[in-house]
């Protein structure tokens, strides 16, 4: 699509929908932002760095409105965030080496997407989820539930990095699956980690020249309302209802970045 009105319009409701969709299922909203602006006619790499400044003001909307209700599980943030900084810049710079233009990048997206749908939706929690999202999860000794926190972080970061995508992918299903969490703590907290990611990710991808920022400032816009309602539609959604809706939505946009970037991809040839 040219430059115009228009555009600009579409963009701002895309970062609206994309708002309500990260603070929803707490993902960092790029897999619908991704293909949006692959839409608009921005070139696949452009869309993963473009979508990368919008994240953090949408993570910190969402995540106030989480902290008020007490989700957020501080002890794995830190753990999660700090190991995964590093990886992200690494996975922003690898981004580059990935053969395909880009359209490797958002198949494997579609691949990662399509098995944490069938996880969330299909696949029930391992352990209770603890009532107190502040306390580790009691099948877990503290210190090896924070290594573990870390090494979620290191292989979302890495993924935030390389394909734009937040992290949040990685980390709501491997909280919930592996350190016990109810999936809207899982979701909050993630969120929270998403928001950081973004900042070293969004450094990297600016250098790199990946970014269209009239493009990246109309996502902003629209994100920062749009997280608020989608984190209270999550809050007020009942756990198994939550994890049905989060399961559907993931794989319906699996289905959509692998018909769209296989079709590009060939077309390439």
């Amino acid at each position: 699509m040219e430059p115009g009105l228009a555009r600009d319009a579409l963009t701002l409701l895309l970062g609206f929908t994309t708002g309500v969709l990260s603070a929803l299922f707490g993902i960092g909203g790029a897999i619908v932002s991704n293909p949006g602006l692959r839409a608009l006619g921005a070139a696949p790499l452009v869309a993963v760095g473009t979508t990368l400044p919008s994240i953090l003001p949408g993570a910190i909307s969402g995540t106030l409105r989480y902290r008020r209700e007490g989700l957020i599980n501080w002890q794995l943030v830190i753990p999660a965030a700090a190991s995964g900084l590093l990886a992200v810049v690494a996975g922003s710079f690898l981004s580059h080496a990935v053969p395909g233009d880009g359209h490797l990048l958002l198949l494997l997206i579609a691949v990662l997407l399509a098995f944490t749908a069938w996880r969330t939706a299909a696949v029930p929690p391992a352990t209770p989820a603890p009532d107190n999202p502040d306390d580790a999860p009691p099948t877990a000794p503290e210190r090896r539930t924070r290594w573990v926190a870390a090494g979620i972080g290191v292989v979302a970061g890495l993924l935030s990095g390389l394909l734009g995508i937040g992290g949040g992918v990685i980390m709501v299903p491997a909280f919930t699956e592996l350190l016990g969490m109810s999936l809207k703590s899982a979701i909050a907290t993630s969120l929270v980690c998403v928001g950081i990611f973004a900042v070293p990710a969004t450094i990297t991808h600016a250098f790199l020249g990946d970014i269209d920022w009239r493009l990246a400032i109309l996502l902003t816009i629209g994100v920062i309302p749009g997280a608020r309602i989608g984190a209270s539609l999550t809050i007020r959604t009942a756990e198994r209802r939550l994890r049905l809706a989060v399961g559907i939505f993931l794989a319906l946009v699996a289905l959509v970045y692998f018909v769209t970037e296989t079709r590009a991809l060939f077309e390439g040839l």
